[in-house]
């Protein structure tokens, strides 16, 4: 009989990370050449050394921290209130099917709104300051978050969900013990994807209307031809949602301690 194959164990983590090093100094060496030989116009994609030495004079000249505590406020909001917001609407349309069929169409019909349209809408409403953006990242994270529980709570299976009423399980203890485990796999998979959306709606928002943010500044320098400034703005923005998404990282080890690592089960020997 063939012998079941091993999964290939990943390298370790210093290994993984030097070879994400290796991928970002390679691109910044690909442009600087590109940019050094004319291939591609400095004026149209701006330099590397240039944009590292703008967003250093930024950061040293304290220019920026305002714009980036703006963006920050927004995005944890529309993070915390969309997420808390797809949690409970998650849990409650999978336990509640009367309440998913008929709401079903209607939550779809939503999603597929694109958000951009909504943005000036938002603007209208809540004005030029944090709340119309808040109110735009809310409306990507939400359904992300929402669709994930959803899922997770309809996955939980019969037979465990049987076996706990059998022993004497309340709903609350179903709650506590069943649904919320199941479920909380799949709401950080989607928290990792919901911080970029909830930056993208910040960023957006700041873009099409604003005085402040990260995005007010990327359209600023987008207005007088300021490649360098544009490219900066993006290198910063994307240092910040890494910075997020390990946060978030961190928090999920943490709550998810009892879930088993891949690393165990990839390095056992058959």
């Amino acid at each position: 009989m063939a012998a079941t194959p091993r999964p290939k164990r990943l390298p370790g983590r210093p290994v993984i990370l030097l070879l994400q090093s290796f991928v970002l100094v390679g691109f910044f060496l690909l442009w600087h050449v590109l940019t050094a030989t004319n291939i591609m116009s400095p004026f149209f994609f701006g330099t590397p050394l240039a944009v590292l030495e703008r967003t250093w004079k930024d950061f040293a000249s304290g220019v920026i921290w305002y714009h980036l505590y703006i963006t920050l406020l927004e995005t944890l909001l529309a993070f915390a209130i969309g997420t808390v917001a797809g949690i409970v609407f998650g849990f409650w349309f999978a336990r509640a099917p009367l309440v998913s069929a008929v709401f079903d169409p209607y939550i779809k019909a939503v999603n597929a709104l694109p958000r951009v349209v909504l943005a000036p809408i938002f603007m209208l409403w809540l004005g030029l300051g944090i709340w119309s953006k808040v109110a735009l990242g809310v409306t990507l994270v939400f359904f992300i978050v929402f669709f994930n529980v959803y899922q997770g709570v309809k996955e939980v299976s019969p037979v465990v969900l049987a076996n706990a009423r059998m022993l004497g399980a309340s709903s609350r203890d179903l709650l506590r013990h069943v649904y919320l485990p199941s479920a909380l796999a799949w709401v950080f998979s989607s928290l990792h994807t919901a911080v970029g959306f909830a930056m993208v709606g910040a960023v957006v928002g700041e873009y099409l209307g604003s005085a402040a943010g990260l995005g007010y500044r990327i359209h600023q320098a987008e207005g007088v031809f300021d490649t360098v400034g544009v490219f900066s703005g993006m290198l910063v923005l994307t240092i910040f949602v890494i910075v997020i998404d390990a946060v978030v990282t961190v928090i999920e080890k943490r709550l998810l301690h009892w879930r088993p690592q891949e690393a165990h089960t990839t390095g056992a020997q058959g």
